[in-house]
């Protein structure tokens, strides 16, 4: 994981602004330069392919937990979606 994707994680997907589906997160990450969005999509996308991250490591950086790998990278495929497919809706994390 890049150092511009972690930073995205740890202060826009941690626990008090995960639940926050309002629409904010797009455009939040949008006015950012285009380096350290380009980044963030390249550092999501391999996440995405390698599934390196952990469920550990995440909640590490997010305090968010999630039961297991598959839910993990099925909510970041949403969160991809979201940020650089144009998807509609903000995923949620489990509860």
């Amino acid at each position: 994981m890049n150092d511009q994707l972690q930073k995205f994680i740890a202060t826009y997907l941690q626990l008090e602004q995960a639940y926050d589906t309002s629409g904010y997160l797009r455009p939040t990450l949008l006015a950012f330069n285009a380096d350290f969005v380009e980044k963030v999509q390249a550092g999501l996308g391999e996440l995405l392919r390698e599934k390196t991250l952990t469920v550990a490591e995440y909640e590490r950086l997010t305090h968010i937990e999630f039961p297991d790998s598959d839910v993990l990278y099925e909510y970041l495929q949403g969160v991809y979606a979201y940020l650089f497919e144009g998807s509609s809706e903000q995923p949620t994390p489990p509860e």
